[in-house]
């Protein structure tokens, strides 16, 4: 993928065609970025599983093969200045969208077998469990969003349309959209929510480091408990801001024009994280020195 990622970076200097509105080597360079940080945390997370080890090794197989043959096709169809996605404009080019969907399904499922596995571990710190577990099932959920986008938008017909499925909600593809995300600017977006919900796989273990390192400094972070407690509020109001950003797009709202609706609700869940914030810092627990000790050298350890 880094491969890729360095040739799609050439060819967006090297190559001026535009497709739906966009470069031609930006989907490829997009994806190409998204499955290296994707990989790379998935096989960190493997690396944690105390048992189940040979099952993780052939679910993370599994994985790296989905998103290589996904990648070709999509490159490929970059070079040939064709879509990759929603493109049934040919029975070529139909059965190689075909091919990546089932590339999409394997992937998600060997996913479902590395979250499994994560659910069932019995991991030492258990806010770096939780952190794990929560961003593998939200990257699930936001990874099935892309189902969505695969339905006929208003207009297209299955097997009459040359291009059946779409990213927008209420406006065609293409349109004015947002600078190096490419996200409509007129119209919802789903690629939004997807985005949003793949990429708790790499930000709620972040999150955990990040309070890891602030422990020595901070004395209530030093206590698994505190950590704990953050971080499953932090998944909570993370998988509502994913809700929220999905029902947005659905409802064929920009990103960045809410209506009062999406304001109100965007305005209760930061309020809600605020006040669980306020209250798991403040409520009294107590420290056990040695407890204490376990829990950050377990965090640094998993961290390291």
């Amino acid at each position: 993928m880094v491969v890729v990622a360095v040739v799609s970076a050439v060819g967006l200097v090297a190559d001026d065609r535009v497709l739906v509105g966009a470069p031609i080597w930006f989907k490829p360079f997009k994806f190409s970025v998204s499955f290296v940080a994707y990989c790379l945390s998935l096989a960190w997370m493997l690396s944690l599983l105390p048992r189940g080890r040979r099952v993780g090794w052939w679910a993370g197989t599994v994985v790296a093969l989905a998103s290589l043959v996904e990648m070709v096709i999509i490159a490929g169809q970059a070079m040939r200045g064709k879509r990759s996605h929603f493109n049934h404009e040919t029975p070529f080019d139909e059965a190689l969208f075909n091919a990546m969907a089932i590339t999409v399904v394997i992937l998600w499922l060997g996913t479902l077998a590395v979250a499994v596995l994560l659910l069932r571990a019995r991991i030492a710190d258990r806010a770096s469990a939780w952190a794990m577990r929560s961003g593998i099932f939200l990257a699930l959920a936001g990874a099935a969003v892309g189902f969505l986008m695969t339905q006929p938008a208003p207009g297209q017909r299955r097997g009459v349309s040359k291009v059946v499925g779409a990213h927008s909600v209420g406006v065609p593809d293409g349109g004015p959209s947002m600078p190096l995300t490419g996200w409509s600017t007129t119209g919802g977006d789903l690629r939004i929510p997807h985005f949003v919900g793949m990429h708790a796989l790499q930000l709620l273990p972040l999150l955990v480091m990040v309070l890891t390192a602030l422990a020595p400094r901070f004395a209530r972070l030093a206590d698994g408990r505190i950590r704990l407690r953050l971080v499953l509020l932090a998944s909570g109001g993370y998988a509502a801001t994913f809700a929220l950003v999905l029902w947005q797009a659905l409802r064929g709202q920009p990103l960045l024009q809410p209506d009062a609706v999406t304001l109100t609700v965007a305005g209760l869940v930061l309020a809600a994280v605020t006040l669980g914030t306020y209250g798991s810092l403040r409520i009294p627990t107590p420290l056990a020195g040695k407890t204490t000790a376990e829990d950050v050298n377990a965090s640094k350890e998993l961290a390291s």
